[in-house]
Order: C-alpha cells, then structure tokens, then sequence
C-alpha cells in the first residue's frame, strides 16, 4: 500500500475518537464477554434501538455462565424485537463453547475465537482490538466506506472478497499500541462523519490525510453494485380466540428464517386455503373482523400482512395459550404488532 500519511492518520483518528466518542454503555468496559454482546446486537441494528436492549440484556445475563444456561425461550423474549434471532442462538451457543473449551475465558487470539459459534472475522477483530487491544482489523461497512474514501478504493464493497481488501489496508494502517482506539474511531468516523451521503467532511479529523477529500468527490465512493430483488409475499394472519379466551398459536420450525418464534397462523395468500386450515383444525368461526394491513420488510423479503380476528368454538388440535403465557412466549415483530392491537 502506497500511502504516506500512515502515522499522521492513525494520530488524528485516536485522538478525535479519545475526545469525541459516544457515550455507549459497551465502552464502559473492556469485558470480551460484553463487548461480544454489543457487537453482536449492532450487527444489522441501528445503536439507539440497541442500548436499551444490551442493557436489559446485561441485567438478566451478566456473565457468561448465566447466558449458557438460559432456556433458549427466555434468552429469545430478550431478543424480541431485534431481529435476526439466529444472532441471538448463535451467541449462546459460542458462550456455552467458551465455557466447555476455554474455561470460560473468551480467547485473546484469532485462530481460537474464529472457530467459535457465529463469530466472523469482524466479530473476531472487534472483540480481540476493543476488549484485548490486539492489532487485529474489524471490517464492516463503515469501514470500508472511509477507508475507500481515504485510500481510492475502488474495489466493489458488495463483491465478498473486497473485504480481504480492506482487512489488509487495515492491518497496515492499524496502532498498534492503541488498537481499540484506533479500530473504535474507524467504526465511529463512519457513523458520525464519512456518511454514505452528505458526508461532514470540514468536521473530519483526517480529511488531510483523504485521498477522494482532496480530489473533490468523496461521495463516489465506496464503489456498492446494486442489491438482489426484494421478494414480496403476502399472508393472512388468522388470530383466532376460543370461547375460553384463550388465542391459538404455531411455533416456528427450528431452522431458517425467525427460528423457534411463536406467531398466528400464517396463511400465504392465494396459495394456502382458510377452509382447508379451518377444516384441519375442526373449528367452526363465529365471528370476524379485520384487524391491521401492513408490510414488514426484513433485508431481502418483504411480508405484505392482512390479519384477522375471529372468535371460534373451541378445537383439541393446536396450542391454545392464555395471555399471560403469550407474554412469554418469543414473538417475531410483525406478531407483536397484531398482538398489541388485540389488547389495546
């Protein structure tokens, strides 16, 4: 890498960030266990919606030990609302490994903790340079968006194996007496500052070290091809209430999209038939009503919603479940939703 500013950038980037950072929960500690917890959640979530939900997470799972024991229900209802529930199995499930493996000490180096449940190479680095201040490169999308800028990368950010690239830059450009600092600063110059558009170049700390700052056109990188098509598919929420009160509810499979969550009969429009689902249950409906119409757009599907509510005779096949166990119960957020308009 052919770049000259290599002392005076990572200089002016420790030393905002020192100054300047957020005031996050996270960075009160230097606990690999709680900053693995934060990583996790920021993956794919916005930080406002995450610190409420890291620190409820903390009270109830403090240390490692207590999250390996958890039911996986109970740690799922910590969760609702977060998304990407796999996130949330994977990381007891790296937990349980550091506990079975490590003696409960989460590994200071790459090769150990990368074979660790659902802990990538971002992961990885951000754990080893945060908590262990290890010179070890965390890439994700803010970072390759300031470093394209700094450096002229015109590498494609949506191509899998542009990431090498910048790991590698990372590594050359990397303190390595202030790793966390300098990898904290990366991450956050890209939330605060080098934004996808309208970056606030005047405020950045480094824009005399950026190569696309001083050539005029910072917002034409990072070079991004377009996304896959978005699916659409719609369902027809069916809540149905038996005579007792009591709400009928499926649970999930175990594997693939929102895994193991509790939600209404979901019925895809036009292709699964509401009296053959009736038929099954040998329910008869009493009455009927709308209830909400609405879309939920996860990354690369969207749900188009119409649900219902209907009272119906009691029925022995399924799992009829009063509120108060609702409440318990992990529910995927368009569920929630509905769920909240029932008892409003």
């Amino acid at each position: 890498m052919n770049y000259p500013y290599v002392t005076e950038f990572r200089q002016s980037l420790v030393e905002w960030f020192n100054v300047e950072k957020r005031d996050l929960p996270w960075r009160h500690t230097t606990d690999p266990y709680k900053i693995w917890v934060s990583e996790v959640m920021l993956q794919q979530t916005r930080v406002d919606t995450v610190i409420p939900y890291y620190n409820r997470f903390m009270e109830s799972f403090p240390t490692l030990e207590l999250l390996a024991e958890a039911p996986q229900e109970y740690l799922l209802k910590h969760w609702e609302g977060l998304g990407y529930y796999s996130r949330a199995r994977n990381l007891q499930a790296g937990v349980r490994e550091v506990l079975e493996n490590y003696g409960g000490i989460v590994p200071d180096n790459r090769h150990e903790i990368s074979t660790l449940k659902g802990v990538g190479p971002y992961t990885a680095g951000a754990i080893l340079s945060i908590a262990y201040n290890k010179p070890e490169h965390a890439v994700d999308g803010n970072v390759m968006r300031v470093l394209s800028r700094v450096l002229t990368i015109h590498d494609d950010i949506a191509v899998p194996k542009t990431k090498k690239v910048f790991e590698a830059a990372v590594e050359e450009l990397i303190d390595p007496e202030n790793a966390s600092s300098f990898n904290q600063g990366l991450m956050e110059l890209g939330a605060l500052i080098c934004t996808p558009t309208s970056p606030k170049c005047l405020l950045c700390p480094v824009r005399e070290y950026c190569t696309a700052y001083n050539e005029g056109e910072p917002e034409k990188l990072p070079i991004k091809s377009k996304k896959v098509k978005m699916k659409y598919i719609t369902y027809d929420v069916l809540v149905c209430q038996d005579d007792e009160g009591r709400f009928l509810l499926e649970q999930r499979t175990a594997e693939g999209l929102l895994a193991n969550l509790w939600q209404f009969p979901m019925l895809e429009h036009g292709k699964d038939s509401i009296d053959t689902f009736f038929n099954d249950y040998a329910m008869n409906v009493q009455s009927q009503e709308d209830l909400l119409t609405f879309k939920h757009v996860f990354s690369h599907l969207t749900w188009h919603i119409n649900s219902y509510f209907m009272k119906c005779n009691s029925a022995v096949k399924g799992e009829w479940l009063t509120r108060e166990q609702i409440e318990l119960l992990p529910m995927p957020v368009p569920m929630l939703k509905i769920w909240r308009e029932i008892k409003s």
